[in-house]
């Protein structure tokens, strides 16, 4: 009788569960494993900083982008010409390209090739055109990004950048030769109407790979112009224009014997990956940027002791 009770219920909610003690332990030892040091997260900021910084459109130096043509314009053409020169292949190549065609009844290269040749004057401006409007127009149009659109000049020179990469990669991989080299009835018009600047004639032809015909980069570099031009530009006649210059151009290299439809092919599936890189390093297409770019004002000192 004089025995003290227990309450069975409030010693056994008072009890400690080594269960959950237990899981409530390796739940914190996980946290503590899996929180980042302060040096990780240090450096993963930094990063982060960096990223932001590369990635946002700033005004272009014009020492920097003339010395970057310069030198990137030298690399391609070094990279190009040491291709090695895979004749067998590139003609095995350009025979099964033009089957192809047959098959896919776009095969109309050699009629046009024969028609045009036909009209001289004509023939002679395209063989003209072809040897320099390629770089004329693509410098001019950069330089026009450079003072017009000093926002959009980086990103719109990433996609000519990348696209001109992919098209060293299909040279080498792919030797390919062009419709003039083949012994099927094809004109090479520069040879006939004796006309300058072609690299399959003169000295340049034995520095110039003759096997690199796919992809076109006239056509992806003359596409890039077009639709550059033609976002931009804000006069109707430019724009027309720059609509037209790509569509000029596939006629001109199919006139002169200098490339298939699928070499034009080529050419817009490496322009098509140039934009895509664009827009996935700035996070929009490169004419939705703004046209001039905004200078950050400077940090100013904060005074001692704030």
């Amino acid at each position: 009788m004089g025995e003290p009770t227990v309450d069975r219920r409030t010693s056994l909610t008072a009890a400690p569960s080594p269960v959950v003690d237990e899981g409530a332990r390796t739940a914190d030892a996980r946290a503590t494993a899996e929180a980042p040091t302060p040096v990780a997260g240090g450096a993963a900021a930094a990063m982060g900083r960096w990223l932001r910084r590369c990635r946002r459109p700033r005004k272009p130096r014009i020492w920097f982008e003339v010395l970057l043509i310069a030198v990137g314009y030298w690399i391609y053409s070094m990279i190009r010409n040491a291709v090695p020169e895979q004749r067998t292949k590139a003609l095995h190549n350009a025979h099964w390209i033009w089957q192809t065609e047959h098959h896919l009844g776009i095969a109309v290269e050699q009629s046009v090739n024969h028609a045009v040749n036909s009209v001289t004057w004509l023939i002679v401006a395209m063989n003209y055109y072809y040897a320099t409007l390629h770089f004329i127009i693509t410098i001019g149009v950069l330089v026009w990004l450079f003072f017009a659109h000093p926002g959009r000049y980086a990103a719109a020179r990433l996609v000519l950048a990348a696209e001109t990469v992919i098209a060293l990669l299909g040279y080498y991989l792919y030797p390919l030769a062009p419709p003039r080299l083949l012994t099927n009835g094809f004109i090479d018009t520069v040879v006939v109407h004796h006309t300058w600047g072609s690299d399959s004639t003169g000295d340049l032809k034995s520095v110039s790979n003759q096997y690199a015909a796919m992809p076109s980069m006239h056509i992806g570099w003359s596409l890039w112009c077009g639709l550059t031009i033609y976002a931009l530009a804000k006069a109707p006649w430019a724009r027309i224009l720059g609509a037209c210059y790509p569509v000029f151009t596939l006629l001109v290299i199919v006139s002169t014997a200098n490339h298939f439809w699928l070499d034009a092919f080529g050419g817009v599936v490496c322009l098509a990956f140039g934009y895509g890189l664009s827009c996935l390093w700035y996070g929009t297409a490169p004419y939705r940027l703004p046209r001039v770019v905004k200078e950050r004002a400077p940090r100013r000192a904060q005074p001692a002791g704030a």
